[in-house]
């Protein structure tokens, strides 16, 4: 049961944050769909939206444990009501301007990692990462799913369901700002940064090495950090199917509309969450994480692979989707509670942005690869996105061999 009502308005920011992102995600097609190469644009789009994190997350991680968690929430909330906006013109340019401004405020996922961390006890903090988890899960089958809904009510038709679509994600944004006005702060007594303090930050977020220094350093401080960042790096870059799926359910041997995709995601989402409520609730906590992760890694492979070779086969689809509720969906949350468990009260923000900037780095670098993949083939970025999981299984491996020798140490 939860002890804190912050909890629940953390989780419905989020759950109506995820909501609009997963709900526009159907008609982004729309916006490039007269170019000669819609799906290299579809590719530019995600890698601008994920590209941006690569500052903002560490910016935004540094501001939350100085001026507080509550101050990032709202501004994130109304960055992402300007993004929406800027999509009204059904043009190529409004849809980068949207991917951009979108993804500068985005990095506020590390904020709210911190503040579920600051304010959940050490017993629940599994739990309440993998609520989280379950609630993004369970909001990308309301976005689709009322995105859907609307277009079938309206009998909206291929090239005229983008305005109604971005209608309802601007009204969630602005429902979502009251929201974070409403919230109290999770982390008190903070102080203020200074301008040099944020100038000197955001040179280090531009700066790569710089990121990697600096997690050499928290990894210094809680050993085993940087061991899972990595795990989180090659995770991040074989999830890149999740923003390549569009393009390849529009423009491949699927030929999936908007409301076609809308449909899929909602079967993909609500059973993603049930499986992730269950697991996280009643499993997550009493089973050795490292080891977990592995098998969830190694049998995502071929799932990731099955993707690929579906051909026209919507059933295969929905088979293979049913199978990665049950695996890869389920190693995010994993990592993020090992990796909570290794931060203070005084550092957690920095350490979450750290960690998101180099996921933004991770996931601009998995869309140059499936873009430029996709222009081969549509169907060879699933190969690359196996491949990756595979890298995830053998980075668990060498986690749960280390744990087992520290434990046998401590016997």
């Amino acid at each position: 049961m939860l002890t804190d009502r912050r909890l629940l308005l953390i989780y419905a920011i989020i759950f109506i944050d995820v909501v609009v992102g997963s709900a526009i995600g159907p008609i982004l097609p729309e916006f490039v769909r007269t170019t000669t190469r819609p799906q290299l644009w579809l590719a530019a789009g995600t890698g601008l939206f994920l590209g941006m994190q690569l500052f903002s997350a560490p910016l935004l991680g540094k501001l939350s444990d100085g001026y507080g968690r509550r101050p990032i929430f709202v501004l994130s909330a109304v960055g992402t009501l300007l993004a929406n906006s800027l999509l009204f013109p059904l043009r190529l340019g409004a849809f980068l301007a949207n991917r951009v401004s979108d993804g500068l405020t985005n990095g506020m996922y590390a904020t709210v990692r911190s503040a579920i961390t600051d304010i959940s006890p050490k017993e629940q903090l599994f739990k309440n990462l993998g609520i989280e988890g379950s609630i993004i899960s369970l909001g990308f089958v309301i976005g689709p799913a009322v995105s859907g809904l609307l277009l079938t009510l309206l009998d909206a038709q291929p090239g005229h369901q983008a305005p109604v679509v971005v209608v309802m994600a601007v009204t969630l944004s602005v429902l979502n700002v009251g929201l974070s006005l409403l919230l109290r702060e999770t982390r008190p007594g903070t102080s203020a940064v200074s301008a040099s303090e944020l100038r000197k930050e955001l040179i280090k977020a531009l700066n790569v090495t710089t990121l990697w220094r600096r997690l050499l350093e928290k990894d210094r401080q809680a050993p085993g950090l940087k061991q899972l960042v990595m795990m989180q790096l090659a995770l991040t870059l074989g999830i890149g199917y999740y923003f390549y799926f569009v393009t390849f359910a529009s423009f491949g041997p699927l030929q999936m509309d908007a409301r076609d995709i809308s449909y899929f995601f909602m079967y993909f989402g609500a059973l993603s969450v049930v499986i992730s409520f269950v697991f996280y609730t009643y499993l997550a906590d009493r089973i050795p994480q490292a080891r977990a992760i592995f098998w969830l890694a190694a049998l995502s492979v071929p799932v990731l692979a099955g993707y690929g070779l579906v051909g026209t086969s919507r059933v295969s689809l929905y088979v293979l989707v049913t199978v990665d509720c049950l695996t890869i969906s389920l190693i995010q949350g994993l990592i993020e509670g090992l990796m909570a468990q290794r931060t203070t009260d005084a550092d957690r923000g920095e350490v979450f942005g750290l960690n998101q900037a180099l996921q933004g780095l991770a996931s601009f670098a998995t869309t140059l690869v499936f873009g430029g993949l996709s222009l081969l083939d549509l169907r060879l970025p699933f190969g690359w996105f196996a491949a990756c999981l595979g890298v995830v299984a053998w980075l668990a491996w060498r986690v749960r061999g280390r744990e087992s020798i520290r434990s046998h140490g401590a016997a």
